[in-house]
């Protein structure tokens, strides 16, 4: 009778820790509380999973940025390895969690090629066709691939029924081409000349943003609901202060960050932002952790409320790893960063 009361009193104390731990632990990702600023009672929920560039190490930090410094409550969610759990880019068909989008003011998703079934794939396309504000950083533009089994082809890059897919239609392109020599151009941002005063450019100036990564190709010029604010001067190396590429890479030069207002389905217009920087050493570049959280106030319609210059300072350790395949940390799991 005492052993069996002792392993009830266990079985409860188990269940009752399961229920007190962050919901989102269980989901496969994780959760950081808004400290006080303007962004408190606001939901953001950050999508990773991309083999190559680190997004499962630049979104973590940049909630942990918007909760510590900006006060928004930030869950961020990891593909994960459907054996053991832990953070797999490579896993590119499974993204649990993903009805925290459901209560989410902002989504901001980075995500490259990935092939989830319908029953997550469904809170990714509730969420867009809500009419809410979007955010995607680099290889969002070709965010999935989708095989003929999806109910949602039309989301894929490659889609012939909504062309480009969800990275043109939603967000302005999808994927082109590699503009800069990938691994070996590296780009500093240029401020348009025409948008210097935009909100998301509060307190950018040329040069502020640089990364190692490459310019992208976009097809030019944009779609008509879309705004360049950033252009990517393509350089002739791997440091920040290398010189700009002469010719023709840079004449005209490419847009790495714009803006786009997204009609719903129903005629619901979205803000949406992209650059197609922010692999985790970009991320290491005040100025684009700068344009990432003026973007976030921005898309939240939030604009009043960004500061002459924002706090964006790293917020615990913060180590990027360079940007290849396969190069992601293995035996990690979304606690672990807590």
């Amino acid at each position: 009778m005492f052993a069996r009361r002792v392993l009830s009193m266990a079985l409860a104390a188990l269940v009752s820790l399961a229920i007190s731990l962050p919901a989102a632990w269980a989901d496969g990702g994780i959760t950081f509380e808004g400290k006080a600023g303007p962004g408190k009672g606001k939901h953001v929920v950050l999508v990773s999973g991309d083999e190559e560039y680190r997004s499962e190490e630049t979104l973590p930090q940049l909630a942990k940025i918007l909760a510590e410094h900006h006060g928004f409550t930030c869950t961020v969610l990891f593909a994960i390895d459907k054996n053991d759990g832990t953070i797999n880019p490579n896993q590119n068909d499974n993204i649990p969690g993903l009805e925290a989008l459901d209560s989410a003011d902002l989504m901001i998703i980075f995500t490259r090629f990935r092939n989830l079934p319908d029953d997550q794939m469904r809170h990714i396309v509730d969420y867009v066709e809500s009419g809410k504000p979007i955010i995607g950083l680099r290889t969002a533009t070709h965010a999935f691939n989708l095989g003929s089994e999806s109910s949602f082809g039309r989301y894929g890059w490659q889609s012939k029924e909504w062309p480009g897919g969800f990275g043109r239609q939603v967000l302005g392109e999808t994927w082109i081409n590699h503009h800069g020599g990938h691994g070996s151009q590296s780009t500093r941002g240029i401020v348009a000349d025409d948008q210097q005063d935009h909100p998301i450019l509060t307190g950018i100036k040329d040069g502020d943003i640089w990364g190692p990564t490459d310019v992208y190709g976009v097809r030019l010029p944009l779609p008509d609901d879309s705004q360049p604010l950033v252009y990517g001067q393509v350089l002739t190396g791997m440091q920040p202060d290398d010189p700009a590429l002469e010719g023709q890479k840079n004449d005209p030069m490419m847009p790495i960050a714009w803006t786009k207002t997204f009609v719903t389905p129903s005629g619901k217009k979205a803000r949406t932002f992209t650059t197609t920087m922010g692999a985790s050493q970009d991320f290491s570049s005040e100025g684009l952790r700068r344009l990432l959280v003026n973007a976030t106030y921005w898309a939240l319609g939030m604009e009043d409320h960004i500061p002459a210059e924002a706090n964006v300072e790293i917020v615990g350790q913060y180590d990027p790893h360079p940007f290849k395949h396969s190069g992601y940390t293995k035996g990690v799991k979304p606690e672990d960063l807590k």
